[in-house]
């Protein structure tokens, strides 16, 4: 089975790819969701429907079966190397793993409530909450391809890092968009 690894691994990688893309967009199309329904009629119920759509059909067609297989090819790359659970690096990725599909299915009750007309959160709220995807990210690449104690450390210090250079910009988008409503 292991002439098979790189195709696996390659196959896996297409549907991580595909499912943070997944990740990375639903929670625009609930900002876009969220501030539809503060609109007046009919605009509200023209925009609400065709969001909704559009998040329906990226959620069932992308997202979830991009997350399976994502999932289902991973632990193949497991079954092929089992020894790569005893190594640091892959523990530390795994926990970023479970925490993803912890975000993944918050996300999940988030669009099944929008899918009701049920606004649970502001726009701002998924402004930040679209960060969290990108953060996740971020750490398993920095583990997948540094693997050492130090490439932690500063992977580490990077994410700080990262979560601090978004916070910023999330403020100064805010701020400009408070002058700006057009933003």
């Amino acid at each position: 089975m292991s002439e098979y690894y790189n195709y696996i691994k390659a196959i896996h990688l297409i549907f991580v790819v595909t499912w943070f893309a997944g990740l990375f967009y639903i929670p625009r199309l609930f900002v876009y969701q969220i501030e539809a329904f503060e609109k007046p009629s009919p605009d509200k119920e023209i925009l609400g429907a065709q969001l909704k759509l559009m998040a329906r059909r990226l959620w069932h067609i992308i997202t979830w079966p991009s997350a399976i297989l994502a999932t289902v090819f991973g632990l193949w790359l497991l079954v092929i190397i089992p020894g790569w659970l005893n190594q640091g690096w892959m523990q530390i990725k795994l926990v970023f793993v479970v925490l993803l599909i912890i975000y993944h299915i918050k996300t999940h009750i988030m669009f099944k409530e929008l899918q009701q007309d049920k606004v649970n959160y502001s726009s701002n709220f998924m402004r930040l909450w679209n960060e969290g995807a990108t953060i996740v990210l971020f750490a398993v690449v920095f583990l997948v391809i540094l693997k050492t104690t130090i490439g932690w450390v500063f992977g580490v210090f990077g994410l700080l890092g990262l979560m601090v250079f978004l916070m910023l910009g999330f403020k100064l988008y805010k701020r400009l968009r408070s002058k700006n409503p057009n933003l």
